[in-house]
């Protein structure tokens, strides 16, 4: 038998086989852009949380609901709490021209800088620091309303002589704003305005979701008013400014350590 030479048999033909599929670790954009919304908002949400409980807007609601429409102090202090909100995420926002990773890092050390200074002070406050802040905010406001009276006694209801009196506009103004109005919000926007959730809110703005930290942030400041609102004076009798002061500066710590696991262009 002839022995089967392998150098002449025909080459095989040639198999195409298709290329395995590529897996890349890329999320879907609008999973990140919720990952990124719900990131900002727990963020947002938790430290104005720990940063209003037990401050002065605080005991402001807390005291002007004892005295007033606790619906009427309501809207007035949320109505400034929601523009120095607002304003505060613009300004965080607008440093967003700078490129991220800087703009990342730097927050994360004012992040720290906030948690070790709220570290320092809860743990040199006294047990009645919150009953000195309620005693100084009480004072305040019964100065405000001293000066209310006084100004109010000076105009009096209309000068016979000169024909002047209160009309039905004017009443029907003040029907929609009226003074505890207009007091409860100047006093909670001027007790707000370079406070620590307003700093707060400007570095979380510059580092994560604008939108995510305005609603975060707005809800927060509506659980804490509306808490002071309707507990009064119990709760803000019964807050411990000190243990909340603690916590605050853990939960800041926690956002400053939690960058050394976030990458910056992670997009929360």
């Amino acid at each position: 038998p002839k022995c089967w030479d392998y150098r002449r048999q025909p080459p095989h033909p040639k198999i195409f086989t298709p290329a395995a599929p590529v897996h890349t670790n890329k999320e879907d954009p609008a999973t990140q852009t919720n990952l990124g919304f719900i990131h900002a908002f727990v963020a947002a949400i938790s430290v104005i949380i720990v940063s209003e409980l037990g401050d002065k807007t605080f005991f402001i609601a807390a005291i002007m609901a004892m005295r007033y429409n606790r619906l009427t102090v309501l809207a007035g202090a949320m109505l400034a709490l929601g523009l120095m909100t607002c304003l505060s995420v613009l300004f965080g926002y607008a440093t967003t021209v700078i490129p991220r990773v800087y703009t990342y890092y730097v927050s994360t050390v004012l992040f720290a800088i906030f948690g070790i200074r709220m570290l320092r002070e809860g743990l040199k406050m006294s047990p009645d620091e919150g009953q000195e802040e309620l005693e100084e905010v009480q004072a305040e406001l019964k100065k405000k309303d001293e000066e209310f009276q006084r100004t109010k006694l000076l105009n009096g209801p209309g000068d016979v002589e000169t024909g002047t009196s209160i009309t039905v506009p004017q009443k029907k103004w003040l029907h929609f704003i009226s003074p505890i109005f207009v007091q409860a919000l100047t006093l909670t926007f001027l007790a707000e305005w370079g406070d620590r959730s307003q700093l707060t809110t400007i570095v979380l703005a510059a580092r994560e979701d604008p939108y995510g930290v305005a609603v975060g942030g707005t809800v927060g400041h509506c659980l804490c008013t509306g808490l002071a609102v309707i507990g009064g004076r119990m709760i803000a009798q019964k807050i411990s400014v000190r243990t909340v002061t603690i916590i605050g500066g853990i939960v800041f710590l926690a956002f400053a350590f939690s960058a050394l696991f976030i990458s910056p262009d992670s997009g929360f």
